[in-house]
């Protein structure tokens, strides 16, 4: 099984950005651990603060990977065209946020690509990656 991790604005700042909120470990530490637990999966992982390189990625791998866990950070409170790039493949998208984005800010509240992910996983840490990576294990 193949999986694309990609990774919006920011989070390449994940272990010093507001630890309060995002915690001390840095997301490259984190996916260690995630490919240790799962060494049948095949991970990759991308990360750009750049909203069209992330949809450049979602077009060179929707087509051929098993999944795409996206954690879009303030694109995904923005984003159509994000949106228009998960509607446009054929793998399953599932929106991840580290933080609970409902109990922050009014504008965190209002996803643009929720609509067009299979589901959406927020609040519980780095460990919302495992969790969207276990829903794509059983729903493949």
């Amino acid at each position: 099984m193949r999986i694309q991790i990609i990774n919006g604005p920011n989070i390449n700042l994940l272990g010093k950005r507001e630890p309060g909120i995002y915690g001390s470990t840095s997301f490259e530490d984190y996916l260690q651990t995630l490919r240790g637990r799962y060494p049948e999966v095949e991970i990759a992982y991308f990360q750009s603060n750049v909203e069209g390189e992330m949809i450049n990625k979602i077009h060179e791998v929707g087509f051929t990977c098993d999944g795409i866990i996206m954690n879009a950070g303030a694109y995904t409170h923005t984003s159509i065209a994000l949106q228009d790039a998960i509607r446009a493949v054929t793998a399953p998208v599932i929106e991840v946020h580290i933080s609970n984005v409902h109990a922050r800010e009014e504008f965190r509240h209002k996803s643009m690509i929720a609509c067009a992910c299979r589901g959406v996983i927020c609040g519980f840490g780095l460990d919302s990656y495992r969790l969207a990576l276990e829903a794509l294990l059983t729903k493949h």
